[in-house]
Formats: C-alpha cells, structure tokens, sequence
C-alpha cells in the first residue's frame, strides 16, 4: 500500500486531533515528525524484536521529568512511513495502523511500556 507524504502527515495530524483535550493540555516540549525509514540507530531500540518499526519515541517520560526539568531538547516521535506502507494492504488499514502508531508513541510520553501498551491494543 503507497501513501502520498502529504496523506501520510494528514493521518498523523489527525491521529493526534484525537487524543483527548486533557492529555493534550500535558503535551510539553515534545515534537512529532515522520520519516521514510528508520536508520540502523533507531532498529538498534528494538531490543531483538522482529518485525517493523513503525514509530519511536525518544526522550524523558513525563512521569521521569523531575522539578529541574527544563532546557531540554524536546522529545521526539517519529512515525516511519515506509514500515506502515509494508504492513498494510488498503487506505483503511493505514490510517488505522498509523493512530494506533501515534497512540502508542505518546504512550511512552506517558510513561506507559510496551507490555502495557500492546496489552490495550497499543
């Protein structure tokens, strides 16, 4: 399944649009951004899991950011265009895969793992 940059960016966008207003208003110094592909450094965070990247988060999860937190680089998720193309077989099932992408990502913001997260369907 192919997806123009610009739909792939919209999907992202509306994926965000729907995480609730409260969790929006906790969204600080952090940046979300889309690549083709993720390089050897982002694989390397995979940990020997198989499969593909589909997004990542790097930064300090909220629930680690002590008072002193500040003048930081912002966090940053990046979603990887070309895993979510491979992956999935029509439209539909892009757009669905990339919020779920999304949703999972800023579940690490939250401070949420991956057992967590996969166990909620993230």
């Amino acid at each position: 399944m192919r997806i123009s940059d610009e739909d792939f960016e919209i999907a992202i966008e509306e994926a965000l649009q729907l995480i609730p207003q409260r969790f929006h208003r906790a969204l600080t110094n952090i940046g979300i951004a889309m690549d083709d592909e993720p390089n050897e450094r982002e694989l390397a965070t995979m940990d020997g899991a198989c499969g593909e990247l589909l997004g990542l988060y790097e930064g300090i999860p909220l629930p680690e950011r002590s008072n002193g937190y500040g003048g930081v680089m912002p966090d940053i998720i990046t979603i990887f265009k070309g895993p979510h193309e491979r992956i999935c077989s029509t439209h539909e099932e892009l757009v669905m895969q990339i919020r779920k992408t999304v949703m999972h990502e800023i579940g690490h913001y939250f401070g949420f793992d991956d057992e967590y997260l996969h166990a909620h369907g993230y």
